[in-house]
């Protein structure tokens, strides 16, 4: 009789158990869309009490780890940003989620110059400069074609080699040795780099605008579509999505963007 009560208590605890398991950490899913029904991309699904994060894929399907209760933002630029806080029906089906698309504010736009009534004259006045046209319309070519560059040889610069131990003697050359180990232990661990698409290279920046601190650009004028092509820029010079989008790090990123700004400012002629 006792063996029958324990057996009982311990099915009973079991099932207990997994329900808990089962319930407590669940995944959601479902559709972002535009307020035109349009499917959203890119758009950034971050579950603030679990810190996760994922991202919603071309046809603006998503799915990530949550629990009930659980707060879920959906961030994209030139969107309001969407809160949600998930509710046990919410694991029964899928989830429908609208962005509304944010309004452009337009700057109020400050004039030092007088006008002199010669048209011809004043209308310079308001052209960009050469170079700034020239870089302007550089980007634009470049973000519309397609990123063939080929890949950098995978080798050492010479200024970085050490003396040659081996000069004057039949002995193995250990600085060979260790490049090559070195190369094929980062080739088996380190993601393939490979060129991406326009697609990647849109999703790519996209990401960077999401979770790189931009703004201590601001401090130099720079307003929403000025950083757009300073990212473009700072894309076309240093290749970022080749090197980063399989390998995203925030800091190193962040550090190629500020080296990248120093020629980016001279050319725009920007100061603090």
């Amino acid at each position: 009789m006792k063996m029958n009560v324990v057996f009982h208590k311990l099915v009973t605890v079991v099932a207990l158990l997994t329900i808990i398991f089962t319930f407590s950490q669940q995944n959601i899913s479902g559709k972002i869309v535009d307020e035109d029904h349009n499917d959203l991309n890119a758009v950034l699904i971050f579950n603030t009490t679990q810190n996760i994060k994922t991202y919603s894929n071309i046809s603006g399907e998503f799915s990530i780890e949550a629990k009930e209760n659980d707060e879920v933002k959906f961030i994209k630029e030139g969107f309001y940003r969407l809160d949600k806080i998930i509710k046990k029906e919410t694991f029964n089906s899928q989830l429908q989620v609208q962005l509304i698309r944010a309004e452009a504010l337009i700057q109020e736009v400050k004039i030092d110059y007088k006008p002199s009534g010669d048209f011809a004259k004043d209308s310079k006045r308001l052209d960009d400069s050469k170079k700034v046209a020239s870089l302007k319309s550089e980007l634009n070519d470049y973000m519309k074609s397609e990123l063939n560059e080929p890949l950098p040889k995978n080798e050492i610069s010479k200024t970085f080699k050490g003396h040659d131990f081996q000069a004057g003697h039949a002995s193995v050359n250990l600085l060979t040795i260790f490049g090559e180990v070195s190369g094929l232990i980062k080739k088996a661990t380190g993601p393939q780099i490979t060129t991406p698409n326009y697609v990647e290279t849109q999703n790519f920046l996209a990401r960077v605008k999401a979770e790189v601190n931009l703004t201590m650009f601001e401090k130099y004028g720079m307003d929403e579509e000025k950083i757009d092509y300073f990212l473009a820029y700072a894309e076309k010079v240093n290749h970022l999505s080749k090197k980063y989008r399989k390998d995203f790090n925030v800091a190193t990123i962040l550090s190629e963007l500020q080296n990248a700004f120093g020629e980016f400012s001279k050319l725009n002629k920007l100061s603090e």
